[in-house]
Protein backbone atom coordinates (compact mmCIF):
# COMPACT_ATOMS: atom_id res chain seq x y z
CA UNK A 1 0.00 0.00 0.00
CA UNK A 2 2.72 2.64 0.97
CA UNK A 3 4.73 1.50 -2.32
CA UNK A 4 0.98 2.36 -4.23
CA UNK A 5 1.23 5.66 -2.38
CA UNK A 6 4.51 6.66 -3.26
CA UNK A 7 3.79 6.12 -7.15
CA UNK A 8 0.79 8.15 -6.95
CA UNK A 9 3.21 11.10 -5.39
CA UNK A 10 5.52 10.25 -8.08
CA UNK A 11 3.04 10.85 -10.79
CA UNK A 12 1.05 13.51 -8.78
CA UNK A 13 3.95 15.53 -8.54
CA UNK A 14 5.69 16.49 -11.75
CA UNK A 15 9.97 16.41 -11.38
CA UNK A 16 10.09 19.51 -13.43
CA UNK A 17 7.32 21.07 -11.37
CA UNK A 18 8.77 20.42 -8.00
CA UNK A 19 12.57 21.18 -9.01
CA UNK A 20 12.72 23.64 -11.96
CA UNK A 21 10.13 25.85 -9.33
CA UNK A 22 11.67 29.52 -9.57
CA UNK A 23 10.48 30.27 -5.90
CA UNK A 24 13.78 31.81 -4.20
CA UNK A 25 13.05 29.46 -1.70
CA UNK A 26 14.04 26.46 -3.89
CA UNK A 27 16.75 28.31 -5.69
CA UNK A 28 20.47 29.72 -4.35
CA UNK A 29 22.90 31.79 -5.78
CA UNK A 30 24.81 29.79 -8.24
CA UNK A 31 27.84 31.89 -8.61
CA UNK A 32 28.49 31.01 -5.22
CA UNK A 33 28.72 27.55 -5.77
CA UNK A 34 31.20 28.33 -8.89
CA UNK A 35 33.55 30.64 -6.54
CA UNK A 36 33.37 28.00 -3.47
CA UNK A 37 34.97 25.81 -5.71
CA UNK A 38 37.75 27.68 -6.69
CA UNK A 39 40.36 26.61 -3.96
CA UNK A 40 40.83 28.86 -1.57
CA UNK A 41 37.85 31.40 -2.65
CA UNK A 42 34.90 32.00 -0.30
CA UNK A 43 31.89 33.21 -2.00
CA UNK A 44 31.37 37.08 -2.31
CA UNK A 45 29.63 39.59 -0.65
CA UNK A 46 26.77 39.71 -3.06
CA UNK A 47 25.91 36.09 -2.80
CA UNK A 48 22.31 36.62 -2.18
CA UNK A 49 19.51 34.87 0.36
CA UNK A 50 16.45 33.17 -0.31
CA UNK A 51 13.51 36.03 0.27
CA UNK A 52 11.72 34.00 3.09
CA UNK A 53 14.83 33.79 5.06
CA UNK A 54 15.14 37.43 6.05
CA UNK A 55 11.54 37.70 6.26
CA UNK A 56 11.37 34.64 8.75
CA UNK A 57 8.52 32.71 6.83
CA UNK A 58 11.07 29.81 5.97
CA UNK A 59 12.50 29.42 9.81
CA UNK A 60 11.56 26.06 10.59
CA UNK A 61 10.93 23.98 14.25
CA UNK A 62 14.77 23.32 15.31
CA UNK A 63 16.54 20.92 17.53
CA UNK A 64 16.47 23.94 20.25
CA UNK A 65 12.80 23.69 20.66
CA UNK A 66 13.96 19.65 22.29
CA UNK A 67 13.52 19.74 26.48
CA UNK A 68 17.26 20.52 26.86
CA UNK A 69 17.11 17.28 29.51
CA UNK A 70 16.86 14.90 26.46
CA UNK A 71 18.93 17.18 23.72
CA UNK A 72 22.20 18.71 25.74
CA UNK A 73 24.62 18.13 28.64
CA UNK A 74 24.97 21.03 31.01
CA UNK A 75 27.56 23.20 29.87
CA UNK A 76 28.75 24.44 33.54
CA UNK A 77 30.36 21.04 33.85
CA UNK A 78 33.21 21.46 31.59
CA UNK A 79 34.89 24.11 29.48
CA UNK A 80 33.84 22.61 26.47
CA UNK A 81 30.04 22.89 26.18
CA UNK A 82 29.95 22.04 21.74
CA UNK A 83 31.17 18.87 23.20
CA UNK A 84 28.19 17.37 23.57
CA UNK A 85 26.08 14.63 21.69
CA UNK A 86 22.43 14.41 20.33
CA UNK A 87 20.40 11.78 21.74
CA UNK A 88 16.64 10.29 20.69
CA UNK A 89 13.89 12.45 21.92
CA UNK A 90 12.74 9.97 24.44
CA UNK A 91 16.22 10.38 26.17
CA UNK A 92 17.58 6.59 25.45
CA UNK A 93 19.58 4.95 22.81
CA UNK A 94 17.43 1.99 21.68
CA UNK A 95 18.94 -1.36 22.65
CA UNK A 96 18.36 -3.52 19.79
CA UNK A 97 21.58 -5.41 19.72
CA UNK A 98 22.61 -7.54 16.60
CA UNK A 99 25.15 -10.34 16.85
CA UNK A 100 26.98 -9.77 13.51
CA UNK A 101 27.96 -5.81 14.01
CA UNK A 102 30.72 -6.09 10.84
CA UNK A 103 34.26 -6.22 11.33
CA UNK A 104 36.66 -3.53 10.06
CA UNK A 105 37.92 -3.69 6.52
CA UNK A 106 39.94 -1.37 4.59
CA UNK A 107 37.94 -2.27 1.76
CA UNK A 108 40.20 -0.63 -0.89
CA UNK A 109 38.66 -2.69 -3.77
CA UNK A 110 35.42 -1.53 -3.30
CA UNK A 111 36.24 2.25 -2.86
CA UNK A 112 38.37 1.81 -5.60
CA UNK A 113 35.30 0.97 -7.94
CA UNK A 114 33.55 3.79 -6.43
CA UNK A 115 36.41 5.87 -7.05
CA UNK A 116 34.18 8.81 -9.71
CA UNK A 117 31.44 8.82 -6.99
CA UNK A 118 33.61 9.24 -3.73
CA UNK A 119 36.02 12.11 -5.37
CA UNK A 120 33.33 14.88 -5.26
CA UNK A 121 33.49 14.03 -1.01
CA UNK A 122 29.17 14.17 -1.54
CA UNK A 123 29.23 12.09 1.05
CA UNK A 124 31.93 12.00 3.89
CA UNK A 125 32.32 9.72 7.98
CA UNK A 126 33.06 12.60 10.08
CA UNK A 127 34.08 10.71 13.16
CA UNK A 128 31.58 9.62 15.64
CA UNK A 129 29.23 11.43 17.73
CA UNK A 130 29.95 11.73 21.55
CA UNK A 131 28.05 8.24 22.56
CA UNK A 132 30.02 6.39 19.88
CA UNK A 133 28.04 6.71 17.46
CA UNK A 134 29.48 7.36 13.70
CA UNK A 135 28.28 10.86 12.11
CA UNK A 136 27.86 10.29 8.22
CA UNK A 137 27.91 13.74 6.53
CA UNK A 138 26.10 14.58 3.10
CA UNK A 139 26.84 18.07 1.30
CA UNK A 140 23.84 18.76 -1.45
CA UNK A 141 26.50 21.92 -2.66
CA UNK A 142 29.26 18.89 -3.68
CA UNK A 143 26.94 17.01 -5.73
CA UNK A 144 28.14 17.97 -9.51
CA UNK A 145 25.42 18.50 -12.03
CA UNK A 146 23.02 15.81 -12.90
CA UNK A 147 24.74 15.63 -16.21
CA UNK A 148 27.83 15.04 -15.05
CA UNK A 149 26.99 12.35 -12.90
CA UNK A 150 25.06 8.63 -12.48
CA UNK A 151 22.61 9.01 -9.58
CA UNK A 152 22.39 5.26 -9.99
CA UNK A 153 25.96 4.74 -8.76
CA UNK A 154 25.43 7.52 -6.25
CA UNK A 155 22.86 5.51 -4.77
CA UNK A 156 25.13 1.94 -4.89
CA UNK A 157 27.76 4.11 -2.86
CA UNK A 158 25.47 5.40 -0.22
CA UNK A 159 24.67 1.80 0.53
CA UNK A 160 28.38 0.85 -0.05
CA UNK A 161 29.36 3.31 2.76
CA UNK A 162 26.17 3.25 4.93
CA UNK A 163 26.89 -0.91 5.15
CA UNK A 164 29.69 -0.34 6.88
CA UNK A 165 27.79 1.31 9.62
CA UNK A 166 24.43 0.85 9.58
CA UNK A 167 24.79 -2.38 12.09
CA UNK A 168 25.35 0.30 14.73
CA UNK A 169 24.09 3.47 16.11
CA UNK A 170 24.81 6.18 13.65
CA UNK A 171 23.34 9.57 12.74
CA UNK A 172 23.43 11.75 9.45
CA UNK A 173 24.08 15.63 9.15
CA UNK A 174 22.55 16.83 5.53
CA UNK A 175 23.69 20.18 4.77
CA UNK A 176 20.91 21.30 2.11
CA UNK A 177 22.27 24.53 1.25
CA UNK A 178 23.78 24.39 -2.28
CA UNK A 179 21.21 22.77 -4.03
CA UNK A 180 20.09 24.24 -7.44
CA UNK A 181 18.17 23.31 -10.46
CA UNK A 182 21.13 22.33 -12.07
CA UNK A 183 22.56 19.70 -9.73
CA UNK A 184 18.66 18.47 -8.08
CA UNK A 185 18.42 14.95 -8.32
CA UNK A 186 14.72 13.77 -9.80
CA UNK A 187 12.25 13.17 -7.72
CA UNK A 188 11.75 9.79 -8.51
CA UNK A 189 15.09 8.54 -7.87
CA UNK A 190 14.52 10.30 -3.98
CA UNK A 191 11.85 7.77 -3.78
CA UNK A 192 14.00 4.84 -4.92
CA UNK A 193 16.15 5.93 -2.18
CA UNK A 194 13.38 5.48 -0.15
CA UNK A 195 12.61 2.05 -1.29
CA UNK A 196 15.96 0.80 -1.18
CA UNK A 197 17.37 2.28 1.77
CA UNK A 198 14.91 0.02 4.03
CA UNK A 199 15.14 -0.92 7.64
CA UNK A 200 18.21 -2.48 7.56
CA UNK A 201 19.07 1.30 7.14
CA UNK A 202 16.41 2.49 9.45
CA UNK A 203 16.41 1.05 12.16
CA UNK A 204 19.83 2.30 13.76
CA UNK A 205 19.27 5.58 12.26
CA UNK A 206 19.42 7.61 15.43
CA UNK A 207 19.47 11.41 14.39
CA UNK A 208 18.67 12.90 10.62
CA UNK A 209 19.90 16.98 11.05
CA UNK A 210 19.01 18.78 8.06
CA UNK A 211 20.84 21.68 8.14
CA UNK A 212 19.52 25.01 6.59
CA UNK A 213 16.22 23.77 5.31
CA UNK A 214 14.03 25.54 2.90
CA UNK A 215 10.04 24.99 1.65
CA UNK A 216 11.79 22.49 -0.89
CA UNK A 217 12.42 20.08 2.07
CA UNK A 218 9.03 20.82 3.70
CA UNK A 219 7.59 19.58 0.34
CA UNK A 220 9.68 16.67 0.35
CA UNK A 221 8.38 15.94 3.61
CA UNK A 222 4.92 16.19 3.13
CA UNK A 223 4.90 14.13 -0.01
CA UNK A 224 6.59 11.19 2.19
CA UNK A 225 4.61 11.73 5.04
CA UNK A 226 1.77 9.85 4.48
CA UNK A 227 3.76 6.59 3.07
CA UNK A 228 6.18 6.50 6.23
CA UNK A 229 4.44 3.49 8.88
CA UNK A 230 7.09 4.56 11.10
CA UNK A 231 5.87 7.86 13.21
CA UNK A 232 9.45 6.64 15.59
CA UNK A 233 11.12 7.50 12.32
CA UNK A 234 9.59 10.81 12.03
CA UNK A 235 11.03 11.53 15.32
CA UNK A 236 14.29 10.99 14.32
CA UNK A 237 14.74 13.86 11.68
CA UNK A 238 15.63 17.86 13.29
CA UNK A 239 16.07 20.55 11.01
CA UNK A 240 18.65 22.73 12.39
CA UNK A 241 18.52 26.52 10.81
CA UNK A 242 21.89 27.74 12.00
CA UNK A 243 25.19 25.81 12.54
CA UNK A 244 25.73 26.79 16.02
CA UNK A 245 23.01 24.73 16.66
CA UNK A 246 24.94 21.72 15.62
CA UNK A 247 27.74 22.48 18.14
CA UNK A 248 24.76 21.63 20.84
CA UNK A 249 24.11 18.25 19.88
CA UNK A 250 27.67 16.89 17.90
CA UNK A 251 31.54 17.35 17.94
CA UNK A 252 31.50 20.10 15.98
CA UNK A 253 35.41 20.47 15.64
CA UNK A 254 35.36 17.32 13.46
CA UNK A 255 33.17 18.35 10.66
CA UNK A 256 34.80 19.45 7.57
CA UNK A 257 31.94 22.24 6.67
CA UNK A 258 31.92 23.14 2.95
CA UNK A 259 32.15 27.18 2.69
CA UNK A 260 29.78 27.85 0.84
CA UNK A 261 27.77 26.36 3.55
CA UNK A 262 29.90 28.53 6.16
CA UNK A 263 29.30 31.63 4.39
CA UNK A 264 25.50 31.27 3.81
CA UNK A 265 25.35 30.16 7.66
CA UNK A 266 26.72 33.33 8.51
CA UNK A 267 24.86 35.94 6.35
CA UNK A 268 21.62 34.14 8.02
CA UNK A 269 22.83 34.51 11.27
CA UNK A 270 23.54 38.36 10.54
CA UNK A 271 20.26 38.66 8.90
CA UNK A 272 18.11 36.97 11.54
CA UNK A 273 20.03 37.30 15.07
CA UNK A 274 18.87 34.27 16.43
CA UNK A 275 19.01 33.72 20.06
CA UNK A 276 22.47 31.95 21.19
CA UNK A 277 21.27 28.67 22.90
CA UNK A 278 23.64 28.66 25.37
CA UNK A 279 23.87 30.65 28.52
CA UNK A 280 27.47 32.66 28.83
CA UNK A 281 28.34 31.96 32.38
CA UNK A 282 29.15 28.04 30.99
CA UNK A 283 32.48 29.81 29.80
CA UNK A 284 32.95 32.13 32.16
CA UNK A 285 32.99 29.82 34.81
CA UNK A 286 36.06 27.94 33.59
CA UNK A 287 37.91 24.32 34.02
CA UNK A 288 36.87 23.18 37.60
CA UNK A 289 39.99 21.58 39.82
CA UNK A 290 38.56 18.29 39.97
CA UNK A 291 37.08 18.34 35.98
CA UNK A 292 37.46 14.77 34.45
CA UNK A 293 35.58 15.60 31.21
CA UNK A 294 36.48 17.53 28.81
CA UNK A 295 40.27 18.31 29.62
CA UNK A 296 43.73 17.02 28.95
CA UNK A 297 45.42 13.77 31.09
CA UNK A 298 47.70 16.57 32.60
CA UNK A 299 45.10 18.50 34.29
CA UNK A 300 43.59 15.44 35.65
CA UNK A 301 46.98 14.04 36.80
CA UNK A 302 48.07 17.32 38.36
CA UNK A 303 44.84 17.37 40.46
CA UNK A 304 44.57 13.85 41.50
CA UNK A 305 47.92 12.86 41.68
CA UNK A 306 47.47 9.42 39.30
CA UNK A 307 48.37 8.21 35.99
CA UNK A 308 45.12 6.67 35.87
CA UNK A 309 41.93 9.33 35.80
CA UNK A 310 39.46 8.13 38.33
CA UNK A 311 36.59 7.75 35.70
CA UNK A 312 39.05 5.43 34.26
CA UNK A 313 39.80 3.19 37.41
CA UNK A 314 36.35 3.16 38.56
CA UNK A 315 34.82 2.21 35.43
CA UNK A 316 37.13 -0.31 34.43
CA UNK A 317 36.63 -1.65 37.80
CA UNK A 318 33.33 -1.97 38.01
CA UNK A 319 33.04 -3.55 34.07
CA UNK A 320 35.41 -6.05 35.28
CA UNK A 321 33.72 -7.33 37.95
CA UNK A 322 30.35 -7.15 36.85
CA UNK A 323 29.66 -6.96 33.18
CA UNK A 324 31.88 -9.56 31.21
CA UNK A 325 29.01 -11.20 30.13
CA UNK A 326 26.85 -8.43 29.66
CA UNK A 327 25.53 -8.67 25.62
CA UNK A 328 26.80 -5.75 23.74
CA UNK A 329 28.52 -3.98 26.34
CA UNK A 330 30.19 -0.63 24.93
CA UNK A 331 28.02 -1.24 21.73
CA UNK A 332 24.71 -0.20 23.81
CA UNK A 333 24.52 3.29 24.89
CA UNK A 334 22.75 4.09 28.31
CA UNK A 335 19.68 6.57 29.96
CA UNK A 336 21.00 10.60 29.05
CA UNK A 337 19.82 11.74 32.22
CA UNK A 338 21.48 9.13 34.47
CA UNK A 339 24.79 9.73 31.94
CA UNK A 340 24.63 13.26 32.91
CA UNK A 341 24.40 12.57 36.60
CA UNK A 342 28.01 10.46 36.53
CA UNK A 343 29.25 13.29 34.33
CA UNK A 344 28.81 15.90 36.80
CA UNK A 345 29.78 13.34 40.21
CA UNK A 346 32.67 12.78 38.25
CA UNK A 347 33.56 16.18 37.64
CA UNK A 348 33.34 17.10 41.13
CA UNK A 349 35.62 14.60 42.12
CA UNK A 350 33.39 12.63 43.65
CA UNK A 351 33.50 8.56 43.49
CA UNK A 352 30.11 7.19 41.77
CA UNK A 353 28.75 4.26 42.59
CA UNK A 354 27.53 2.04 39.71
CA UNK A 355 25.49 -0.68 41.41
CA UNK A 356 23.01 2.32 42.26
CA UNK A 357 22.48 3.49 39.01
CA UNK A 358 21.35 -0.15 37.97
CA UNK A 359 22.66 -0.40 34.51
CA UNK A 360 26.11 -2.02 33.66
CA UNK A 361 26.35 -0.26 30.10
CA UNK A 362 26.33 3.23 32.00
CA UNK A 363 30.02 2.55 33.17
CA UNK A 364 31.15 1.26 29.96
CA UNK A 365 29.79 4.37 28.06
CA UNK A 366 30.77 6.66 30.81
CA UNK A 367 34.40 5.50 29.67
CA UNK A 368 34.07 5.94 25.93
CA UNK A 369 32.53 9.21 26.34
CA UNK A 370 35.84 10.26 28.44
CA UNK A 371 38.14 8.90 25.74
CA UNK A 372 36.50 11.05 23.20
CA UNK A 373 36.47 14.24 25.06
CA UNK A 374 39.81 14.26 25.71
CA UNK A 375 41.36 17.80 24.32
CA UNK A 376 43.66 15.69 22.77
CA UNK A 377 43.20 11.62 21.94
CA UNK A 378 44.55 8.97 23.80
CA UNK A 379 47.21 8.21 20.93
CA UNK A 380 48.10 11.56 20.95
CA UNK A 381 47.47 13.76 17.17
CA UNK A 382 51.34 13.31 16.87
CA UNK A 383 50.50 9.35 15.97
CA UNK A 384 47.70 10.43 13.62
CA UNK A 385 49.61 9.68 10.54
CA UNK A 386 51.75 6.90 11.48
CA UNK A 387 49.14 4.74 12.07
CA UNK A 388 47.12 5.48 8.89
CA UNK A 389 50.45 4.56 7.24
CA UNK A 390 50.60 1.11 9.42
CA UNK A 391 48.58 -0.18 6.41
CA UNK A 392 51.78 0.08 3.81
CA UNK A 393 53.40 -1.96 6.20
CA UNK A 394 53.66 -6.24 5.63
CA UNK A 395 51.69 -8.13 7.85
CA UNK A 396 54.66 -9.76 9.80
CA UNK A 397 56.31 -6.31 10.88
CA UNK A 398 53.28 -4.70 12.14
CA UNK A 399 53.00 -6.02 15.40
CA UNK A 400 56.71 -5.55 15.82
CA UNK A 401 56.03 -1.63 14.31
CA UNK A 402 53.02 -1.04 16.89
CA UNK A 403 55.51 -1.70 19.72
CA UNK A 404 57.98 0.35 18.60
CA UNK A 405 55.46 3.11 18.61
CA UNK A 406 53.54 2.65 21.61
CA UNK A 407 57.13 1.94 23.72
CA UNK A 408 58.83 4.74 21.71
CA UNK A 409 56.69 7.84 20.69
CA UNK A 410 53.37 7.65 22.98
CA UNK A 411 53.82 9.24 26.14
CA UNK A 412 54.31 7.17 29.21
CA UNK A 413 50.98 8.64 30.81
CA UNK A 414 48.81 7.92 27.91
CA UNK A 415 50.74 4.15 27.65
CA UNK A 416 49.63 3.33 30.63
CA UNK A 417 46.09 4.50 30.32
CA UNK A 418 45.86 2.40 26.82
CA UNK A 419 47.61 -0.66 28.45
CA UNK A 420 44.58 -0.70 31.51
CA UNK A 421 41.87 -0.24 28.98
CA UNK A 422 42.97 -2.63 26.34
CA UNK A 423 43.75 -5.56 28.97
CA UNK A 424 40.06 -4.69 29.70
CA UNK A 425 39.23 -5.13 26.38
CA UNK A 426 40.62 -8.51 26.29
CA UNK A 427 38.93 -9.86 28.89
CA UNK A 428 35.44 -8.74 27.67
CA UNK A 429 36.90 -10.46 24.40
CA UNK A 430 37.49 -14.08 26.75
CA UNK A 431 33.91 -13.77 27.40
CA UNK A 432 32.56 -12.95 23.72
CA UNK A 433 30.47 -16.27 23.64
CA UNK A 434 28.28 -14.50 25.99
CA UNK A 435 28.28 -11.03 25.09
CA UNK A 436 28.41 -11.33 21.66
CA UNK A 437 31.74 -8.38 21.78
CA UNK A 438 34.73 -9.92 19.69
CA UNK A 439 38.08 -8.22 19.33
CA UNK A 440 36.27 -7.03 15.79
CA UNK A 441 33.11 -5.23 16.97
CA UNK A 442 35.07 -3.67 19.99
CA UNK A 443 37.49 -2.52 17.42
CA UNK A 444 34.90 -0.51 15.79
CA UNK A 445 33.61 1.20 18.85
CA UNK A 446 37.06 1.73 20.23
CA UNK A 447 39.01 2.87 17.04
CA UNK A 448 37.47 6.32 16.74
CA UNK A 449 37.15 7.07 20.38
CA UNK A 450 41.06 6.42 20.64
CA UNK A 451 42.29 8.24 17.96
CA UNK A 452 41.32 11.26 15.83
CA UNK A 453 42.77 13.45 13.85
CA UNK A 454 42.32 17.45 13.98
CA UNK A 455 39.98 17.74 11.11
CA UNK A 456 37.51 15.40 9.54
CA UNK A 457 38.53 12.11 8.75
CA UNK A 458 37.94 10.27 5.62
CA UNK A 459 36.11 7.33 4.96
CA UNK A 460 39.39 4.76 4.26
CA UNK A 461 41.06 6.68 7.57
CA UNK A 462 38.16 4.67 9.72
CA UNK A 463 38.94 1.07 8.30
CA UNK A 464 42.65 1.81 9.36
CA UNK A 465 41.58 3.38 12.57
CA UNK A 466 39.53 0.19 13.43
CA UNK A 467 41.82 -1.82 11.92
CA UNK A 468 44.59 -0.61 14.53
CA UNK A 469 42.32 -1.47 17.45
CA UNK A 470 41.66 -4.99 16.37
CA UNK A 471 45.47 -5.44 16.44
CA UNK A 472 46.19 -3.88 20.07
CA UNK A 473 43.58 -6.00 21.17
CA UNK A 474 44.54 -9.42 19.59
CA UNK A 475 48.16 -8.32 20.08
CA UNK A 476 47.82 -7.31 23.50
CA UNK A 477 50.67 -9.30 25.33
CA UNK A 478 53.24 -8.66 22.63
CA UNK A 479 52.42 -5.26 22.61
CA UNK A 480 52.52 -3.91 25.98
CA UNK A 481 54.24 -7.08 28.18
CA UNK A 482 58.14 -5.31 28.83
Amino acid sequence: MAEQGLHQAEGAVNDEALFENEDQDFEFDESGLELAAKEGIYPNENLSLPEAWNSGTAILPTITDWSSTELTREGSDGPAPFRSGAITPDGFIEEDFEAEIGTPSDDEETDEEFQDIAEHKILEVAGDDLYGRKVIVFAACKLPPSAQIDHQRLLEYMKHVLDQYVENDYVIVYFHFGLTSKNKPKLSWLIQIYKELDRKYKKNLKAWYIVHPTNFIKILWNIFKPFIRSVKFGRKIMYVNYLHELKEHLHFDQLVVPPLVLQHDAKMVASNKPKYPYGQDSNDAGTLPTQQYGVSLHHIKSHYGTVIPPVVQQTVDYLRQNALDVEGIFRRSANAVQLKAVQKKFNQGETVNFAVEGDEHIPAVALKIFLRDLQEPLLTFDLYQPILRLHTVEDERKVAEVRRMLHEELPEDNYQILKFIVQLLTEVVDHSAMNKMNSSNLAIVFGPNLLWPKGQASLSSMGYLNNFARLLIDNYSQLFDR
